[in-house]
């Protein structure tokens, strides 16, 4: 259906103009659910492939600063710097040890 807008009047040009805003619309939301639910079956895809971490149990405290016993370390990553100043000044890593009660 081709038609000439110059001739048309600015009603009928109005009613086209709505009839496109609302086929577009409907398009656009048809094609974003479409996108979302192939995004999802990428999430699912990505987390069931083992590319996601896996939990780690929560690790207890190996060791505390003696002047500021809610300091602790794990002894898992980077050594902190109160440990670290005094391995420095010559103390050892068991000095800071928590004891097993």
């Amino acid at each position: 259906m081709r038609t000439n807008l110059n001739s048309m009047s600015v009603n009928d040009l109005w009613s086209l103009h709505e009839q496109v805003v609302s086929i577009l619309s409907s398009k656009i939301s048809a094609e974003k659910t479409e996108l979302e639910k192939k995004l999802g079956r990428l999430k699912a895809e990505c987390t069931s492939d083992g590319t996601t971490r896996r939990p780690y149990p929560p690790v207890r405290p190996k060791f505390r600063n003696p002047k500021r016993p809610s300091e602790t370390w794990a002894g898992r990553g980077k050594t902190p710097r109160w440990l670290s100043a005094q391995l420095q000044n010559g103390k050892q890593l068991d000095d800071f040890r928590i004891r097993a009660s």
